[in-house]
């Protein structure tokens, strides 16, 4: 009698078309494992990814704005659950393989740095080899998590992460639609919160956006979603010319009225001193920094232990520590 996994490999015959990725297709892992009589091997990266500390880590790591004062604005979660959501309904319309776009989505920012895109930049800057959060991504699931021993994900899984930025010649169709799915929810997400932090007023989105895409958040993304489910097919996920424009003037919009709006961004400034100071002072103080990292540090070098322990910091840990280390405690005379 066949096993819940293997009933589903099956259905997964009938449900994943032919440029979906069937689970009893996958390259597998880098290291073999017996198989589980209840997941697929895609449904079981998506059970450790959830599970993982990097992932609870990001409801504590910045979006777009640094410590907004409210509950409704963004995280570095939030915005991981949106992208998820987003790829599982285009990969269902497209008879596409939902277990692994949703297994790509949960782990495309695992390693992104405290405070968004500024610590990014800043690691970038510091780090001699360099920073790109979507090869820490990969780096955190192969190397980091459960002690050094890794997540040992399926290889489609881990190339989706890694590519979920600027993609790939030879990337499934799965991985295509988490990159797009990551690009629609962020400019949406991010305007939808700009508009609530007062930074801009609904009618200063301008009119294409407006006309093309919609005048609510809701409105806009299903507008984008429809028109990219209605428009691909064969292998080949794309936007209507007209979407497409449409699309590609939101993002340049948000790259010059939000993303280096100075009042949205006069804080961070700051964050290259947090992220200096502490990579300076570990760097030089590696025995302060936990066992695993000291490991790193022996293995591959303290620059790439420190790059690896400020990396996967919250925003709030990262202040503290610096707190700790570089601001004198108050004392009192008994």
């Amino acid at each position: 009698m066949a096993c819940p996994r293997e009933k589903r490999e099956l259905l997964e015959r009938t449900l994943v078309g032919e440029y979906g990725v069937r689970a009893e297709s996958s390259k597998g892992r880098a290291e073999p494992e017996p198989e589980c009589e209840i997941r697929t091997c895609f449904q079981r990266d998506v059970d450790r990814i959830t599970h993982s500390k990097a992932f609870r880590r990001l409801k504590h790591k910045t979006q777009v704005y640094l410590l907004p004062e409210g509950d409704h604005y963004r995280t570095r979660l939030t915005h991981t659950l949106e992208v998820s959501r987003l790829a599982r309904t285009i990969a269902r319309a497209l008879d596409l393989n939902e277990d692994l776009t949703e297994a790509m989505a949960l782990g495309h920012d695992l390693g992104h740095t405290p405070f968004g895109h500024a610590g990014e930049r800043a690691l970038n800057r510091i780090y001699e080899k360099g920073f790109k959060h979507y090869e820490q991504s990969l780096r955190v699931v192969d190397i980091l998590e459960r002690d050094g021993r890794g997540l040992n994900l399926c290889y489609e899984t881990r190339m989706g992460i890694l590519h979920h930025t600027h993609g790939a010649p030879d990337d499934t169709t799965e991985a295509t639609v988490v990159r797009l799915s990551d690009r629609i929810a962020y400019i949406n997400h991010d305007l939808d919160d700009t508009i609530r932090a007062g930074i801009l007023r609904a009618e200063d989105v301008p009119e294409m956006i407006r006309t093309r895409c919609g005048e609510r958040n809701s409105e806009r993304i299903n507008s984008i979603v429809l028109d990219l489910i209605e428009n691909s097919g064969g292998g080949v996920i794309k936007m209507s010319d007209y979407m497409q424009e449409a699309v590609d003037f939101f993002h340049a919009f948000m790259y010059s009225d939000v993303y280096t709006n100075p009042i949205a961004k006069g804080e961070e400034s700051k964050v290259d001193g947090i992220i200096g100071g502490l990579f300076d002072y570990y760097a030089d103080h590696p025995e302060k920094m936990p066992d695993e990292m000291q490991l790193i540090a022996d293995r591959e070098g303290v620059s790439r232990a420190v790059c690896d322990y400020i990396s996967g910091m919250t925003d709030g840990y990262a202040m503290e520590k610096f707190s700790e280390i570089f601001i004198p405690m108050s004392w009192t005379v008994k």
